[in-house]
């Protein structure tokens, strides 16, 4: 890391997280300044989203929009209000993204995203339930994928999936996808849940 903290250890500036490289600071998320440490994923998550993203990716039609599809890139959305510049950073790390295909900048990624998916794991289920989806939903993310395991951990038991709503700046649920995820946008999708997790 090259920038110098000041303050709390645990905590980072919006000036310190851009002086350095994105991935500077290792497997973690940024909320209101705090940063947040990773677990590592577990072999059935690192899984689906792997086979979720190809999924995504073959879904694009080469004569439609430019679109990619990317997996645990940087994504700055709005800085909180706080009176301490280092109470005020957000950045999060999805596990899946879908944008156009303008450059990418760190700072104005998110205004270019159409889908956004997290899978859940034991230590993210609470921001991947309730906190990602009022931050994402603020970005005004047109669809945002929510991917549950059943108990063991180790196949899909559902996918939630949640678009804006007429203010644009809320989710609603859309549907839930059972036994495979049919989406009609930002690109026309089927696959089963089978293809998603088998070994």
């Amino acid at each position: 890391m090259t920038a110098t903290h000041t303050g709390d250890e645990g905590r980072l500036t919006a000036e310190e997280f851009l002086q350095s490289e994105p991935d500077a600071f290792g497997d973690v998320e940024i909320e209101d300044g705090l940063i947040i440490r990773m677990m590592a994923q577990s072999d059935a998550h690192s899984r689906v989203v792997r086979r979720l993203a190809a999924a995504l990716e073959d879904a694009r039609d080469p004569a439609g929009p430019c679109l990619r599809v990317g997996s645990d890139v940087a994504v700055r959305f709005p800085d909180a209000e706080h009176r301490q510049a280092d109470r005020r950073l957000n950045v999060r790390y999805p596990d899946i993204s879908m944008r156009d295909c303008e450059p990418y900048d760190v700072n104005t990624v998110r205004d270019h995203i159409l889908l956004l998916a997290e899978v859940v794991s034991k230590a993210t289920a609470d921001a991947d339930v309730s906190i990602k989806p009022l931050i994402y939903a603020r970005a005004g993310i047109p669809v945002y994928l929510i991917v549950h395991f059943d108990k063991s951990w180790e196949s899909i038991d559902r996918i939630e999936e949640f678009r804006l709503d007429w203010s644009g700046t809320r989710y609603m649920p859309h549907k839930v996808h059972r036994i495979g995820l049919v989406l009609d946008m930002p690109v026309t999708l089927a696959v089963t849940f089978e293809a998603l997790h088998q070994a």
